[in-house]
């Protein structure tokens, strides 16, 4: 097995892993303030990480300190943009929106760093995008929401290109932890302002709140980013966007099985099956480059 297949199927872990999240998180959303969830998962996880690399921390270097934080900024502002823009969109129209950052990453990848992506990863790319619109479609007309979370695309696009142009650079560990420890001060830096602006907004940490805390931040932060900075020194931006795109294709596997707050799982549909093959038959078209 070559070290670019181990990469890919490290970032598919990822995808199982967020994909698994996204229940769990949405079952908490009406428990804790966003700002304040995110803060306190990107905490968790910055932790766990000085304390898994302490040792390759010892002697950071100026470079990995800039380049971690340059792409923790893209990842801080993805995310908040994304959580912008879900107060005036659908949460399908954000899935959707944010999935075509794997049409993005080819096109800036071959402009910021003239890595032109073959033509099964294009076919692919494309193929992935059109189960992204099967499996969550576009709903309504477009309104500021859609825009906020297009620019959420585009950073997590940024985010994927300058982890692949710091990886050969930087020591990756030492790239990763920054990058989570630089977001967590960010999104830290964000709560209190937010509470100075308006009113603090109450609520407590009862156990589902701080076991979805602990799970996202360990597994959906820590771990997910950790391996996807290692696991891009050996595979490139566009086949990371398109295995991602899975994402989606596990949350919907999980949330058939995980009841939601309600105690309700979802239907499988027509649509979800043909949504989830689309992006399975995109992400093996990369993979395995039939013959034309």
């Amino acid at each position: 097995m070559t070290k670019q297949i181990k990469a890919d199927l490290s970032l598919l872990s990822i995808t199982l892993v967020w994909g698994s999240s996204f229940i769990i998180m949405k079952n908490i959303s009406e428990e804790i303030p966003a700002h304040a969830y995110l803060a306190l998962r990107f905490a968790v996880a910055g932790l766990l990480m000085i304390l898994l690399f302490h040792k390759k921390l010892k002697k950071l270097s100026f470079k990995a300190l800039w380049s971690g934080t340059l792409v923790g900024l893209f990842l801080y502002s993805g995310m908040m943009l994304q959580v912008m823009g879900l107060k005036t969109t659908s949460a399908s129209n954000s899935a959707f929106i944010t999935g075509l950052n794997v049409v993005m990453v080819p096109f800036i990848s071959a402009t910021l760093l003239r890595k032109k992506p073959s033509i099964y990863s294009i076919y692919g790319v494309l193929m992935a995008t059109v189960g992204l619109f099967i499996l969550k479609g576009f709903e309504g007309s477009w309104v500021i929401g859609d825009t906020l979370t297009l620019l959420c695309a585009v950073c997590f696009a940024l985010q994927i290109i300058f982890i692949d142009k710091f990886a050969s650079d930087v020591d990756i560990y030492q790239l990763a932890t920054v990058q989570v420890v630089s977001a967590a001060i960010l999104y830290a830096i964000t709560w209190g302002v937010n509470d100075l602006v308006s009113a603090p907004v109450a609520f407590t940490l009862d156990v589902p709140v701080i076991l979805a805390i602990l799970y996202t931040g360990a597994m959906g932060t820590a771990f997910a980013f950790g391996v996807q900075t290692i696991a891009q020194k050996y595979t490139t931006p566009t086949r990371t966007a398109l295995i991602l795109t899975c994402e989606p294709v596990f949350g919907a596997m999980f949330a058939l099985i995980v009841p939601n707050a309600q105690g309700q799982t979802e239907t499988l549909t027509v649509k979800m099956v043909l949504g989830c093959l689309f992006i399975l038959a995109g992400m093996m078209l990369s993979e395995l480059k039939p013959e034309r």
